[in-house]
């Protein structure tokens, strides 16, 4: 897996002192890597329930959508440009328009009870977990 390869910089890149085969993987990561940009994701089994964290720097609350659809719980951004652009000359600019969605499978996840707060560039959504009943009755032998 050529995306989990250690010593990478900021860029993708390894340091110079490798081989010229390493330098060639490194471009192939740089070609196929998507076109759209994902986001890093927590997610932590809480005993009852689990908490997910979604990374979302400068992105607003506006832009995002949280579902739950039998258990699977999926994240969607869509940022829109809004600044205007004219007469502006930009020597560099990374930021654009974009969509991701990101989504987690929870076999046990309830539709009852689920909340989310975003605050700092974090989406913190709790999902519980369903509680199962038991229709067992324990008969104590006299």
């Amino acid at each position: 897996m050529a995306s989990m390869v250690p010593y990478r910089s900021v860029f993708g890149l390894r340091p110079f002192n490798t081989s010229l085969l390493d330098a060639f993987d490194d471009m192939m990561d740089l070609a196929s890597a998507p076109a759209s940009r994902a986001f890093p994701m927590d997610v932590e089994d809480k005993g009852d329930g689990y908490e997910v964290k979604a990374y979302l720097a400068g992105v607003n609350k506006d832009e995002i959508d949280v579902e739950l659809n039998e258990g699977r719980l999926s994240i969607s951004v869509n940022v829109e440009d809004k600044e205007e652009n004219e007469g502006k000359n930009y020597l560099q600019r990374e930021f654009s328009a974009f969509s991701a969605t990101r989504g987690i499978y929870l076999k046990d996840a309830s539709n009852e009870g689920l909340s989310a707060r975003f605050a700092d560039g974090v989406l913190t959504v709790s999902v519980p977990k369903i509680v199962e009943k038991k229709n067992v009755t324990k008969v104590s032998i006299d």
